[in-house]
């Protein structure tokens, strides 16, 4: 846990939130700031800033919650779809520098573009440089 961190806090009880869901490594509870109706939030219980900073335990724990919720969340506001993300650090938007998973219910007509939107203009990538890409990531 971290004393100044908004999501332990709420892990505590020392924050409220509507909890929806929760397990013994994971927390799932609405978003207060909310980017369509029945936005949820899914985080580890332990203070873990980036999911790469979790163990396997605790990244199963949170994404099993993600796999059980996303449906019901799209029932429970009979939305058309839904969208998982994670912002991964500050760099990607990360606000709360406590890993979580997003689950935002989506609407047709909503506005909202694909999640291949988020990181701006595409580069353009030729098969050395993807091949490169691939390599790196692969080691």
């Amino acid at each position: 846990m971290s004393d100044d961190c908004i999501f332990c806090s709420i892990v505590a009880g020392d924050i409220p939130a509507r909890v929806v869901a929760e397990t013994d490594d994971a927390l799932a509870f609405l978003d207060a700031n909310p980017m369509a109706r029945g936005h949820t939030l899914v985080i580890p219980k332990g203070h873990h800033q980036r999911i790469a900073d979790l163990s396997r335990a605790e990244s199963r724990a949170v994404f099993d919650l993600v796999h059980e919720l996303a449906p019901a969340v799209e029932d429970a506001v009979d939305a058309d779809a839904h969208t998982i993300g994670v912002n991964d650090g500050p760099d990607a938007g990360q606000e709360v520098p406590h890993a979580h998973v997003h689950i935002i219910p989506r609407f047709e007509g909503d506005g909202g573009g694909p999640i291949h939107v988020a990181a701006g203009d595409r580069p353009d990538l030729g098969d050395d440089e993807l091949d490169e890409i691939a390599d790196a990531i692969a080691e």
